[in-house]
């Protein structure tokens, strides 16, 4: 007996049992579990990576230039720009003079093109607005051409015509970005935003350029209220606010300034 107990194991009589155990009960469903909740978070990563990464991407987009097609086709005219001096208000008959001369001096290959640039307006007088389209530089009226004697002649001997900027009998073209600035007011910006894509709309919707307004009143100057509460009062104007089309106007009131907002509608000039 006593060898018997001494040849004994315990620790493969411990194993012996724990295996018939595991046969009786059966593997534990939950050891797969660890591996599914790694899959979850994988997918939630990539999820989160590819958002990131498309945030970015629309970020660094970058915004489409409204003018980029007209800056190329400006660059591949033909000929130099030049600006010519003329009478004031006389800018667009220099334009049709200088288009009849060339035809009639044979200078349709040397001069190509002539420009007087132009602008919309919103002018206010009396209140009242009205949209007006006027010379944008006045006295001044740009000529594309190629510099020799023969048209040189032709435009400076065109009826109106003053001479050229700069050096009479050599004038100095001018540069590229000075071009683009003046001719820019004559290119139509149609769906300027639509090329940039829904992501890029709502940067190059400003782009379109916003149309100036002229007003007709001054600060301090004298008005009359005529429409309101304060109607037949005269003011005095301390504030003009262009963008809302709004005036303070300082309106006495027993024996004090009280400041009144009012549309441009609601005065008139003295």
């Amino acid at each position: 007996m006593q060898n018997e107990e001494t040849n004994s194991n315990p620790e493969a009589e411990l194993d012996a049992a724990l295996d018939a155990l595991v046969e009786t009960v059966g593997e534990p469903e939950a050891q797969d579990a660890p591996e599914a909740a790694p899959a979850a978070e994988e997918v939630a990563e990539d999820v989160a990576v590819d958002a990131v990464e498309e945030a970015s991407e629309a970020e660094a987009a970058p915004e489409v230039d409204p003018y980029d097609e007209f800056k190329r086709d400006l660059r591949t005219r033909r000929g130099k720009w030049y600006v010519i001096h003329s009478y004031a208000g006389y800018e667009r008959k220099v334009k049709s003079n200088l288009e009849n001369r060339r035809e009639t001096m044979g200078a349709l290959d040397d001069i190509h093109e002539i420009q007087v640039p132009m602008e919309d307006v919103v002018e206010i007088k009396n209140g009242q607005r009205k949209m007006v389209t006027r010379v944008r530089i006045p006295g001044y009226v740009l000529v594309r051409m190629d510099l020799n004697e023969n048209s040189w002649s032709v435009v400076r001997h065109t009826p109106g015509v003053t001479g050229f900027v700069g050096n009479a009998h050599n004038p100095v073209p001018l540069r590229f970005n000075e071009v683009f600035e003046m001719l820019k007011t004559t290119v139509e910006l149609v769906d300027a935003a639509g090329a940039a894509g829904s992501a890029s709309k709502s940067k190059t919707g400003g782009a379109q350029a916003s149309i100036p307004a002229e007003i007709d009143f001054e600060i301090g100057e004298t008005i009359t209220i005529k429409e309101g509460s304060f109607a037949g009062l005269p003011g005095s104007i301390s504030e003009i606010n262009p963008a809302s089309g709004k005036l303070t106007v300082l309106v006495s009131l027993f024996e004090r300034e009280t400041p009144v907002e009012l549309s441009f509608d609601q005065v008139t000039k003295l």
